[in-house]
Parts: C-alpha cells; structure tokens; sequence
C-alpha cells in the first residue's frame, strides 16, 4: 500500500480531482483509472485507514457514505445496477491508506469478481 495518503491531497485541493459530490463528511470523484464506464471513488473526509480500523462511532458515516453511493448512482444513470467495492489491506487490492468505496457501473459484472 502507499505510504502517501493521495486521498488526503485530494481533499485538501493539492491535488486535483473531477468530483461529484462534496459534503461536510465525504467527498465523491471520478477514479482516474477507470474500471468501468463509470468508476466514482467516495471517501470519508476523516482518515480511516482500512475498513480494520472503523469504530463504532463510524457507524453514521459509513451509513452515509453508502447513501452517497446510492444518490450518485442514481445521478450516473445506473439504473440497471451497479457494484461497490470495498478493499481491506493490500491483499484485496487497497492501494491507498484510506478507507474508500468503489461505484462502479455501466457495464456488465461477473461473479465472483475476481
């Protein structure tokens, strides 16, 4: 996993980002390495380092970040369906230390996923 929490850059303008959505508790933006026609990352504005490390006073923003997902969804015009992703640790395929879930849709998903 990096070490360099891009993620955080993202959030404090250094870096930029086509967002979608921007909250006091997350921001939403297009994945710069697409997996599918469309491919949003939404990330918890507070640093939550893999889904290991949640607590359960983030409860409320892991419910909202899953709201989120749902309202883009809709936004996107995924209408046929959509997959969110979740990595924990680097095994899974979490290369940023930064708890964040993938929207992914307009295409067709297999399972199991991979």
């Amino acid at each position: 996993m990096l070490s360099d929490n891009i993620f955080q850059k993202i959030i404090d303008r250094q870096i930029p980002a086509r967002i979608v959505h921007e909250d006091e508790q997350c921001l939403a933006f297009h994945d710069v390495n697409p997996q599918a026609p469309v491919h949003v990352l939404i990330i918890p504005r507070k640093v939550i380092r893999t889904h290991d490390e949640v607590k359960p006073e983030d409860k409320e923003l892991l419910g909202h970040l899953h709201l989120v997902a749902a309202e883009l969804a809709g936004k996107l015009g995924l209408h046929d369906g959509y997959r969110l992703v979740l990595n924990c640790k680097e095994s899974s395929g979490q290369t940023v230390p930064h708890l964040h879930l993938h929207l992914l849709g307009g295409r067709d998903f297999r399972w199991p996923p991979g």
